[in-house]
């Protein structure tokens, strides 16, 4: 699947390595029991937090996303297998395993990728992805995301029976 870049992406991918981030990955978590969405960012682009405790994330299109170190693997374009995102956190609290546990169905995921230099500017964007997936230990927390609706169809969609077609013979 071929995808649209901007000029200002294409060259800062393009460039030499100054330093800078060139990827954020924003991830949106949305679920019924939640009054507003959880948002997490895989970079410390700037401090939004001035209180006592120091706290980093990324602003983007009017909304914070709150950095959460973590290491992901986007999902593949093939037709071979469903798109699947994964997702390493560091689990540095035991109240994430307990948040973790306490899911009975799976929130809905949008990831999206931004530069670092233009993080109003959605350069990719993976959506309506599912919870399918959750290993972990004392040092990670490993997350599967993937696109139900892709991964639940079957195969093949119908058959060819005189119930289904009348026609046939």
């Amino acid at each position: 699947m071929a995808r649209t870049l901007s000029l200002t992406y294409r060259t800062a991918i393009d460039s030499e390595h100054d330093g800078s981030v060139v990827d954020i990955l924003l991830l949106t978590f949305t679920h019924a029991s939640l009054t507003t969405p959880i948002r997490l960012s895989s970079d410390p682009t700037q401090q939004i937090s001035l209180d006592a405790d120091v706290v980093y994330g990324t602003v983007s299109r009017g909304n914070t996303y709150y950095f959460l170190p973590f290491n992901w693997v986007p999902p593949e374009d093939g037709d071979e297998a469903p798109p699947v995102l994964k997702l390493r956190i560091a689990n540095f609290t035991p109240q994430m395993i307990a948040l973790l546990r306490s899911i009975s169905d799976p929130p809905l995921v949008t990831g999206e990728i931004v530069g670092s230099s233009t993080p109003d500017t959605v350069e990719m964007t993976f959506p309506n992805f599912d919870l399918i997936g959750m290993n972990y230990d004392d040092a990670t927390i490993e997350l599967s995301l993937a696109i139900d609706s892709l991964v639940n169809i079957p195969v093949p969609a119908g058959s060819f029976t005189p119930n289904a077609f009348g026609g046939l013979f």
